[in-house]
């Protein structure tokens, strides 16, 4: 029995590793490194064969990106999270964090705080910190919050204030796509958090369109570094997901001017798997409808029946059915005379009778 316990166990892990196995090779992207790498090479020379006037944004750092094309729209929009091997912002970028008012502290106490707080923890990556209070007086403005926006390349805040910045920001930044990123100020491992957001980057899925791009390296990177950026997005944007199979249909990587150079395209047979998938729904639809249809043929039929035996009848049948009814009918008629005479007459007997008269004792 020990035996056949564990080669059943056995078969049930075999088949465990089967199925995530099929499930894995269901999720993963194959990408070619050496494809992904000779891309990385014609975009950095592409970019420094630019005029003399372009080399000033080639030293800044231009931003390359990566554009994710999917097979199908997703149902709801999705931001994912990309940790990187290598940092994607230059050291120039100004990172902006918006912090809580601590209590009893002035709006410079509370900076210095925080400002204190995040050097201990070893991290030198914000190069401004704004408390809440501040937010709402200073920046009330328009064109306080328009200055402010282009200040900063990326914003960061304290979870415990998220919910209340949209208000006092505004929606340009949620359509330039610089929203806050949360964060947990009261971590443990700060510092390691910060660097993650500050050096990584995100992906937001939308429900509107089919193509997402997300930034994850610049031009002053080596290709190598760029090459496993690459590799480390598409992992992670193809692990988190919300859809099921292979959805990646295209992946392309450009700059702000360049063409869109393509790394990855997804095999032909990925297309009947969604032919299928349309045939099935289709197929369920038909039969729904022809199971309508036969109900309401069956009723069809049974008034089609009636008026069959309706027509056959003779005309004696006919004349006999009407003479039926007009004798209901007088019946009726008649009950309804008998019982309004019987009212009447109750009415007179109650009208007649001596009314009692009271007797003094």
């Amino acid at each position: 029995r020990d035996v056949d316990l564990t080669a059943s166990s056995v078969r049930m892990r075999s088949l465990g590793t089967r199925e995530t196995d099929g499930m894995a090779e269901n999720t993963e992207v194959p990408l070619d490194r050496a494809q992904v790498k000779k891309a990385v090479q014609a975009l950095q020379s592409f970019l420094k064969s630019k005029s003399k006037a372009d080399v000033l944004l080639l030293d800044d750092g231009q931003p390359i990106s990566l554009l994710f094309t999917l097979w199908k729209i997703p149902r709801q929009t999705q931001t994912i999270r990309i940790p990187l091997p290598h940092g994607q912002r230059s050291d120039t970028d100004e990172v902006c964090l918006f912090t809580k008012d601590e209590p009893r502290m002035s709006a410079e106490q509370t900076q210095r705080f925080y400002k204190k707080l995040l050097e201990e923890r070893g991290v030198r990556n914000v190069s401004e910190i704004i408390p809440l209070n501040t937010l709402k007086k200073e920046y009330k403005p328009y064109e306080a919050k328009r200055r402010l926006l282009g200040n900063f390349d990326m914003f960061l805040s304290d979870e415990r204030i998220r919910r209340l910045l949209p208000s006092h920001l505004g929606k340009h930044f949620y359509t330039t796509k610089k929203m806050p990123i949360s964060i947990n100020l009261q971590s443990n491992n700060l510092g390691r958090d910060v660097q993650r957001l500050v050096q990584g980057t995100r992906l937001t899925v939308t429900n509107r369109g089919c193509c997402s791009m997300a930034r994850v390296a610049h031009s002053n990177m080596t290709a190598d570094e760029v090459t496993e950026n690459v590799e480390a997005a598409v992992r992670t944007v193809a692990a988190k997901l919300r859809m099921k199979g292979s959805i990646v249909k295209l992946i392309h990587l450009k700059s702000l001017t360049s063409v869109a150079l393509p790394i990855y395209t997804s095999d032909l047979s990925r297309i009947s798997v969604l032919q299928r998938s349309k045939d099935n729904s289709k197929t369920k639809k038909v039969k729904k409808n022809e199971a309508g249809d036969e109900t309401t043929k069956e009723q069809k039929k049974k008034q089609s029946m009636a008026r069959v035996a309706h027509s056959n009848m003779t005309a004696d049948e006919v004349t006999e059915n009407e003479n039926s009814k007009t004798k209901k009918v007088k019946k009726n008629e008649a009950g309804d005379e008998t019982t309004k005479e019987q009212k009447k007459k109750q009415r007179d007997e109650e009208e007649e009778e001596e009314i009692p008269q009271l007797v003094p004792i």
